[in-house]
């Protein structure tokens, strides 16, 4: 018989199957004993019956040592009270791999001991779960993309330039040039769309931020679309449109994983109705001044307190447009008649878990993009490529960049990014 796996089984009640699995823990009570089994999708029950295995095998497997390899064969039955409605009775079972003194075990343990251990926490319930949002939440931006016409582009990850200045980039030796890891692939996403029209990049960004804040890691994966004849007000629709489709397939594919993480998907629900609110830079800072946040003036940019005060008062992610130039990048397009703000906006995600979404409408005019660089003290010759674009048929264009680790803590409920991601990169953490 060939092996299968519990996702495909659990669609044959009565059937007999065979399924490799690591058992993750159990209890016995007289003459029946349960194994907590996981099949690398599932986490599901086996159920041992003495008179259907014999005492030999039925001693051996009640005290089994926690994550041993096992091949099982046994009878799918339904079972209302697991999250997938069945569970397997074992007719028998082979040890493939022992396990002993296991470091992990089902009482708490403290977070370093837990992330030094990050290559066998990946196994718990939570963590399972998390990754498994994770691993929809990218095949579903695939899904949107090509769905919707873009082609996936992929830029590089050493460059020659930074997009925001290179203060918080891990500089490096390219041969005889200066490189730097890369904090965005954002402006060779604007070359591809003016060949392409619609792009996207899905790849890994560094930032060398000294931060340990729970919304902030060392290396993590940001998704970059880039839209030629394309405005700001269109961009945001392409975004709210690509949020909710996000929260829709989590919501129809990983029930399993919402329940172990008892995520509430009556509210995640909320989040697939649009269009999200929208207020202005300006609107926002007057909302927190007049609800008692006297620790912001016009042209700071929000903290976490700020940004979770916005978002929870509207209740569902919201747009923040328009902020002020000096703290946004040079790329950025003016607003028409401000000649203080960008043409840009923030999505920030309801429930504390802050800014998901930064986007813009990209600046267009040769001259004044060459004056943007020269403001902020950035090299003209390194940005000369960026500027022949601005030359050669340039067309209005926008885009954006979703991280991904935080669009995973937001719909995974999870207290910390360094949980959305398998092996984080974190400040004094390059281990495991």
């Amino acid at each position: 018989m060939d092996l299968t796996t519990m996702k495909k089984a659990k669609d044959h009640v009565g059937e007999l199957v065979k399924i490799g699995v690591w058992v993750t823990n159990r209890r016995s009570s007289g003459k029946i004993a349960f194994l907590q089994l996981r099949d690398g999708v599932f986490y599901f029950q086996g159920v041992l019956l003495k008179s259907e295995v014999g005492e030999d095998l039925f001693e051996e497997l009640k005290n089994i040592p926690q994550e041993t390899a096992l091949i099982v064969e046994g009878t799918v039955q339904k079972n209302d009270r697991s999250p997938i409605g069945v569970e397997l009775l074992i007719k028998s079972a082979e040890v493939l791999g022992g396990s002993h003194d296991y470091p992990i075990t089902p009482k708490d343990h403290g977070i370093d001991f837990l992330m030094d251990h990050r290559h066998l926490w990946l196994r718990s319930h939570k963590q399972h779960a998390v990754l498994q949002i994770r691993n929809e939440i990218i095949k579903a931006t695939y899904d949107f993309f090509y769905d919707n016409g873009f082609i996936k582009i992929d830029p590089p990850i050493l460059t020659g330039s930074a997009p925001e200045g290179t203060s918080e980039l891990f500089h490096t030796e390219y041969f005889d040039q200066d490189a730097y890891l890369s904090q965005s692939g954002q402006l060779y996403m604007e070359a591809a769309a003016m060949a392409f029209g619609k792009v996207f990049s899905f790849g890994p960004t560094f930032r060398a931020e000294k931060s340990k804040t729970r919304r902030h890691l060392i290396e993590f994966w940001m998704i970059e679309p880039e839209m030629a004849f394309t405005n700001q007000d269109q961009s945001i629709k392409v975004q709210e449109e690509y949020i909710a489709y996000l929260v829709e397939a989590v919501l129809e594919h990983c029930q399993p994983a919402l329940a172990i993480l008892e995520r509430d998907q009556e509210l995640l629900k909320t989040y697939t109705q649009l269009p999200y609110p929208r207020i202005s830079y300006d609107d926002a800072i007057t909302l927190l001044k007049d609800n008692g946040f006297d620790d912001i003036e016009w042209g700071d940019d929000f903290g976490s307190p700020h940004e979770t005060f916005i978002a929870n008062h509207f209740s569902k992610p919201v747009f923040i447009m328009n902020y002020p130039k000096a703290i946004k990048p040079f790329y950025m397009k003016a607003a028409p008649n401000r000649d203080d703000v960008y043409l840009c906006a923030d999505l920030i995600a309801p429930e504390g878990y802050g800014e998901i979404i930064g986007g813009s409408e990209r600046e267009t005019d040769f001259d004044q993009l060459l004056a943007n660089i020269k403001a902020k003290g950035l090299s003209v010759e390194e940005y000369g490529w960026y500027l022949d674009l601005r030359k050669y048929g340039s067309v209005p264009h926008s885009g954006f960049g979703l991280g991904l680790e935080r669009m995973v803590t937001w719909l995974s409920g999870t207290e910390h990014v360094r949980e959305a991601i398998p092996f984080p990169r974190l400040l004094h953490r390059l281990y495991p």
